[in-house]
């Protein structure tokens, strides 16, 4: 665990740029370490917030208990699009859109935020939906399991999974933000930054998600434009253009410039990243994110320590013809001290 690694504790605060689903920050609070995720997505931000909050096992229980008594009433589905449609049978679409009603009526935001996720999983899992890179595709012979048997059977998991976990005090905070233009953070705030941004040429669109943000965000306005790194390839400056890069390759190192910048604005003097990076591939090459990366660091100021292989597999164009070895890495540099 790199944060270990950093001897970071108590004391001390944590950055995740790319909070994703939240891994970052539950470690944190399992170590008591003050930690602040930042992601584009709402959904990211939404699930990484659940995953930390407090919770009283017995509200929850208790919650759970009256939830699923309720008494079924058939409902309107004319709020859902057709596009929705398609991945669900019927009896499982109204199931979900059922509780999906009950479950706004609860008070307490933390528990209503605690069953939205947990039926909202649920929901995917009894979906015919699947998820093929940027694309969604309706898998017509998926074996689906009876939505409230495996509604309940997850909700008890949830909570008895809490029931494990050991956490410590510490404080955490979850902003709605992007990583290359984070002006609500403070120059020299946190002592280490722990973070994935995503892969070059392997990223999920915001499109893929589109099930999740309809049934359950249906007010959120999602800007794709906004949704990952290298979508915008305008107005960029090629960080690297004895390379001849592919257009979308130097609008990914473009951003990853700022977001670099940002990190070294925000890190103390002395503070440590670790970055975990992976090569991009392309019909013609692999390009060796990694390096790149940890080039791009140097030229911000920061110091490179260390590139750690942690994967790596054959990349081939047309199936056979190898066109080299695309690594997935951790990238450890550090801010010089005073």
């Amino acid at each position: 665990m790199m944060l270990r690694e950093f001897e970071v504790g108590p004391g001390s605060m944590v950055l995740d740029p790319f909070l994703g689903s939240g891994t970052t920050l539950l470690a944190c609070k399992e170590l008591g370490i003050d930690g602040v995720g930042v992601d584009v997505a709402p959904l990211a931000v939404f699930v990484s917030k659940v995953k930390i909050a407090d919770y009283d096992l017995e509200k929850l229980r208790k919650t759970a208990r009256w939830l699923l008594s309720q008494p079924f009433r058939r409902p309107d589905l004319s709020c859902v699009s057709g596009f929705v449609r398609q991945f669900f049978l019927k009896p499982s679409l109204e199931d979900i859109i059922f509780f999906r009603e009950k479950i706004r009526e609860i008070e307490d935001p933390v528990v209503r935020n605690f069953f939205t996720l947990a039926l909202m999983n649920a929901a995917m899992k009894v979906s015919l939906a699947y998820k093929d890179g940027a694309v969604l595709k309706v898998v017509r012979d998926k074996p689906v399991p009876p939505f409230r048997k495996f509604f309940r059977r997850l909700v008890k998991r949830m909570i008895k999974d809490l029931t494990r976990l050991s956490f410590k005090p510490c404080r955490l905070e979850v902003y709605l933000g992007d990583a290359r233009r984070m002006d609500f953070l403070e120059d020299e705030m946190f002592d280490a930054i722990i973070t994935s941004p995503p892969y070059l040429n392997k990223i999920e669109y915001t499109k893929v998600y589109r099930i999740e943000y309809e049934l359950f965000f249906g007010d959120v306005k999602i800007d794709p434009v906004r949704s990952y790194l290298g979508l915008n390839p305008k107005n960029i400056v090629d960080q690297f253009p004895e390379l001849n890069l592919p257009e979308v390759a130097k609008a990914y190192f473009h951003d990853m410039r700022l977001c670099l910048e940002e990190m070294f604005r925000v890190l103390k003097p002395g503070g440590r990243v670790a970055l975990v990076v992976a090569g991009g591939v392309f019909p013609d090459r692999v390009v060796e994110s990694d390096k790149l990366i940890l080039e791009l660091a140097e030229r911000v100021g920061f110091e490179p320590e260390r590139l750690i292989a942690v994967n790596k597999r054959v990349a081939t164009t047309r199936r056979v013809i190898k066109i080299g070895e695309a690594r997935e890495s951790i990238l450890i540099f550090s801010k010089p001290g005073v």
